[in-house]
């Protein structure tokens, strides 16, 4: 069975860092370029950050120098280093097998039409 597990989300306030992990099983993270995306209230689905097999890594713009995605193949385990938290970063996290933006909807409806694997989200609050 194909699974992808967030962990390590929480509240936190403004200035603060949080470390995501995202652990899958069932599939190599060898064969794909993973990605990170977040889901805020009101807000459409934005992809964070992606990382590639071979470690080449993107950035949002709105995370650029203040988040790291890494990854650990031989754990089947990709990270996200979020670092000065600000309140607008507060969000569901997916990780998925995927990176391609997302222009309109949730990233629940995105990812699950898409046919990737992805997981069901960790919840980061950032307070003032």
């Amino acid at each position: 069975e194909v699974q992808l597990v967030e962990s390590g989300g929480g509240s936190v306030q403004a200035g603060g860092s949080l470390r995501l992990s995202c652990t899958g099983s069932g599939f190599s993270f060898d064969d794909f370029t993973m990605g990170w995306y977040r889901q805020a209230p009101g807000n459409e689905c934005e992809l964070v950050s992606s990382i590639s097999h071979d470690g080449n890594t993107k950035y949002a713009d709105s995370v650029k120098g203040r988040f790291t995605i890494s990854q650990d193949n031989a754990k089947n385990t990709m990270y996200l280093q979020m670092n000065s938290l600000q309140p607008e970063d507060t969000a569901v996290y997916h990780c998925a097998s995927d990176d391609t933006p997302i222009y309109g909807g949730t990233c629940r409806d995105n990812l699950s039409r898409r046919g990737h694997f992805w997981g069901q989200g960790t919840q980061v609050t950032v307070s003032s």
